[in-house]
């Protein structure tokens, strides 16, 4: 069930919104100040890691990502549970991470990789590279 929305601000802010507050005005989201909206639904995990992974790699304020990532204890151990999921590769190297994926934007598909300190670094790394839509198979 999905519980309420985040929105991605031009300004770089990770706002969320519930569900109640938007019933009876679908063009809520519908300006200039927004950059991109995410349902959030916290029984699905694959949820918030698309959501925080998504928003990082379009520049949303870093403390903000950490917060939410810390409340929805997203961590680099559930991240390789998220790879997994996902189909995507997800390995710890000395002093840092990688992620890769198959770019489904390129025919054949490429492999593309994303490098970072932390198995999220690494993933909106590679989302950045690619696109979200390559940790979807």
């Amino acid at each position: 069930m999905i519980e309420g929305y985040y929105y991605l601000h031009t300004n770089g802010e990770l706002i969320y919104k519930p569900s109640s507050v938007l019933v009876g005005d679908p063009l809520y989201f519908q300006s200039d100040f927004v950059r991109k909206v995410w349902p959030i639904d916290l029984t699905d995990r694959a949820l918030a890691w698309d959501l925080i992974i998504e928003a990082l790699s379009m520049g949303a304020n870093r403390s903000r990502i950490d917060q939410l990532a810390e409340k929805w204890r997203l961590t680099d151990k559930d991240a390789r549970r998220y790879a997994e999921r996902r189909q995507f590769s997800l390995a710890k190297l000395e002093g840092g991470w990688i992620a890769a994926a198959d770019d489904p934007r390129t025919k054949p598909p490429t492999r593309v990789s994303g490098l970072g300190p932390t198995a999220l670094d690494a993933i909106a790394d590679l989302v950045k590279k690619t696109s979200i839509e390559c940790l979807r198979g």
